[in-house]
């Protein structure tokens, strides 16, 4: 039996700064991932509590006067996100307000982008069911 291709994760990801979206987008689609990008604000809170399937979240709290641990509890407020993984990025150490705004990694810029791989790696893993 062939079992058909698996489609890739869809990540979306919360970035103000244009280069950096680029580079992680590129990184994270070089490891066989799909990236919608999103450097708004506005388009953030549409996307999280739209109906677009999304595998992971990655946010970035560090948005001019915008907070991504904001999103993350809105994100977490919404029923079809609750179980979505959820990575918040920040100059700042925010592990713990992460943590509490529902978070399930906290990484501190600038990026260390294995790291940040290996994070959205383990956490997408972790929602498939083990191969019997």
């Amino acid at each position: 039996v062939q079992s058909l291709p698996t489609r890739p994760a869809v990540i979306l990801y919360v970035e103000e700064n244009r280069m950096l979206l680029q580079t992680v987008r590129d990184v994270l689609e070089f490891a066989g991932w799909y990236v919608k990008p999103c450097g708004s604000d506005g388009y953030a809170v549409a996307y999280v509590e739209g109906a677009e399937h999304f595998d992971l979240l990655l946010i970035d709290h560090d948005f001019r006067g915008f907070s991504g641990l904001a999103l993350t509890e809105r994100a977490r407020r919404k029923q079809h996100r609750r179980e979505t993984p959820v990575v918040l990025i920040s100059l700042e150490d925010l592990k713990d307000e992460a943590e509490r705004a529902g978070a399930d990694a906290f990484l501190r810029k600038p990026n260390n982008l294995i790291e940040l791989v290996e994070t959205i790696r383990r956490l997408l893993d972790a929602r498939e069911p083990s191969a019997a």
